[in-house]
């Protein structure tokens, strides 16, 4: 029979910032209006809004193309204006890989490249831009390193593509459901 510690019945305070052993770096940081993002290796950082002018939203995604990138049935993501997305180290360390053959995918013609940019050291997906949504990066919630700003300023708000989510998934709580991308109505 095992016996329960004192650590493993102790509850986290979701609602205060909460920085786990998540990777090598450990000096990411949050604020009331921002907070870092950084790749496993710590050689990348990127600084951005958790509200207001230049966050977007946040979002769960079970596109094709999610589920590939993360090896996952869906991901949990964000997005954020390039004009407010700032790269604080490691800009230089990421390699990109972009291709046109995508969910994005609307019209004959139209640019739909989504690009991507990973972290050369140790491959963290860092962001993803398209032409479908021009400005905008998003990031994925795994990579932010204050853990409790995915229970609250983070959380995600809808999910896309619910047509490719597996039937053993649930939707997710609290938000409204897309059955393709939100985007494209």
């Amino acid at each position: 029979m095992a016996s329960t510690t004192a650590a493993a019945t102790t509850k986290i305070d979701k609602s205060k910032p909460f920085f786990p052993l998540a990777g090598l770096a450990n000096d990411g940081w949050s604020t009331e209006d921002e907070a870092t993002a950084t790749c496993f290796c710590g050689a990348v950082q990127l600084s951005f809004p958790i509200h207001g002018p230049g966050f977007v939203g946040s979002f769960v995604c079970n596109c094709s193309d999610c589920h590939k990138l993360t090896a996952s049935m869906h991901a949990s993501n964000f997005t954020i204006m390039d004009t407010h997305l700032k790269h604080l180290r490691g800009q230089e360390n990421l390699k990109k890989f972009g291709q046109s053959k995508t969910v994005f995918y609307k019209e004959a013609g139209k640019d739909n490249t989504m690009t991507n940019y990973f972290c050369n050291t140790c491959g963290s997906l860092m962001y993803r831009v398209g032409a479908a949504f021009p400005g905008m990066s998003i990031l994925r919630l795994g990579s932010v390193d204050d853990f409790s700003l995915m229970e609250t300023a983070l959380r995600p708000t809808m999910e896309q593509f619910t047509k490719n989510r597996v039937s053993w998934k649930q939707p997710t709580e609290g938000t409204t459901q897309f059955y393709e991308d939100g985007l494209h109505v």
